[in-house]
């Protein structure tokens, strides 16, 4: 698999690139996944964002986002940590 592909409309992450991004381990991510504490938004690009994706991950205590293109590169990634804080419900919303 690359580290990210579309298929059937479904936008596919490699799940190491997420839990690099929250800062976790890969286990720790699969396990937060199960049990509903790492949660996620993906959002298609309109207008001049068209054929952008962004997608944005939550855990307890940071929100990571990628931003892809068309052909599944990154062109953007960021993440907000909120230390020992647990992440406010305003970082929680898409966009």
């Amino acid at each position: 698999m690359k580290p990210i592909e579309f298929a059937d409309g479904e936008v596919e992450i490699d799940a190491s690139i997420v839990a690099e991004g929250l800062g976790i381990a890969l286990p720790r991510l699969k396990e937060g996944m199960r049990a509903g504490t790492i949660t996620s938004v993906s959002e298609r690009g309109v207008d001049a964002d068209q054929g952008r994706h962004r997608l944005t991950f939550f855990s307890e205590h940071r929100r990571f986002r990628v931003v892809v293109d068309a052909s599944g590169a990154i062109v953007q990634r960021s993440a907000v940590d909120f230390g020992v804080s647990s992440l406010p419900q305003s970082a929680r919303k898409p966009g």
